[in-house]
């Protein structure tokens, strides 16, 4: 890409395309718009390239796709539209869009590994709004659909992590401390997608030790690499990239693959907030 920049001002400077200020060249302001969009300063006095940025250009198709709903990211229900017009006013940017309704997703639905992962409803973002709690992936859908209800591009994305500071009680019923398809969601904000996981509510994390994850918009906003002790807290191990919808049918099967024991296992009443306020004492 640097390569082709500084052969547009090299074009430039051949074609002669300057600006004039009292006979002489001098420096110009431009922009060219190709896969993403090149917003440049060049200094033709001195023939050379002043600065440069760019920003990726979202097309009209692709903008529609991750912003219509989705069987669920189902930002068309009307509570979901409901929610989101509610934690967001009209006239945010936006930016202050995403980062007003990951937080009123992130701490208005509860964390809840413990939730029934043989039915699509876990998956379905106004199934979990009605909730008021959810896992990772169902808080992830949420968090697109009202991004959407908002008309800013959101999709969800999934990846294997290693959890090092999960409660003793859910790693004895998982069988491991890696979350195979753990779900986050990513934002098309200021010409650029970005990653936020809005799975632990503020609640939650003062029990386990860590601060709750803020997003502003703009940095990536993953799980936590290390806990407020300094040790290590998160890793991710393997990203299976990002999808329109929640892929709800593979996720059942991919859930009762792994983690056998917790699909027969009886975790009514289980709450993982509360077993990290016990293991504190």
């Amino acid at each position: 890409m640097a390569d082709a920049i500084h052969g547009l001002a090299e074009h430039l400077f051949a074609v002669g395309q300057t600006d004039m200020i009292g006979g002489k060249p001098t420096k110009v302001v431009g922009r060219a718009a190709c896969i993403c969009e090149i917003n440049y300063r060049i200094d033709f006095r001195e023939r050379r390239l002043l600065s440069c940025s760019m920003t990726n250009v979202l097309p009209d198709t692709i903008r529609r796709l991750y912003t219509d709903p989705g069987e669920y990211i189902d930002c068309d229900h009307p509570a979901v539209r409901n929610f989101a017009n509610a934690a967001v006013p009209s006239d945010a940017s936006d930016r202050e869009k995403a980062c007003l309704l990951y937080k009123a997703v992130r701490d208005g639905i509860r964390y809840n590994p413990y939730v029934n992962t043989r039915t699509p409803e876990t998956f379905r973002a106004s199934s979990v709004l009605a909730a008021g709690n959810g896992y990772c992936v169902g808080k992830a859908a949420l968090y697109a659909a009202t991004c959407r209800v908002h008309g800013v591009p959101a999709r969800v994305g999934f990846a294997d992590v290693r959890n090092h500071l999960t409660t003793e009680k859910l790693r004895q019923s998982m069988g491991t401390d890696v979350f195979t398809w753990h779900g986050f969601t990513e934002v098309y904000v200021d010409g650029a997608w970005r990653k936020a996981t809005p799975t632990f509510n503020a609640t939650l994390c003062a029990k386990v030790g860590v601060h709750p994850l803020d997003f502003d918009g703009h940095n990536d906003a993953l799980l936590h690499p290390f806990d407020g002790a300094g040790r290590t807290y998160m890793q991710y191990v393997n990203d299976h990239g990002t999808y329109h919808d929640v892929p709800a049918r593979f996720l059942m099967r991919e859930m009762a693959r792994n983690y056998a024991n917790m699909q027969v296992a009886d975790l009514s009443g289980r709450d993982m907030e509360r077993e990290a306020a016990s293991a504190a004492k």
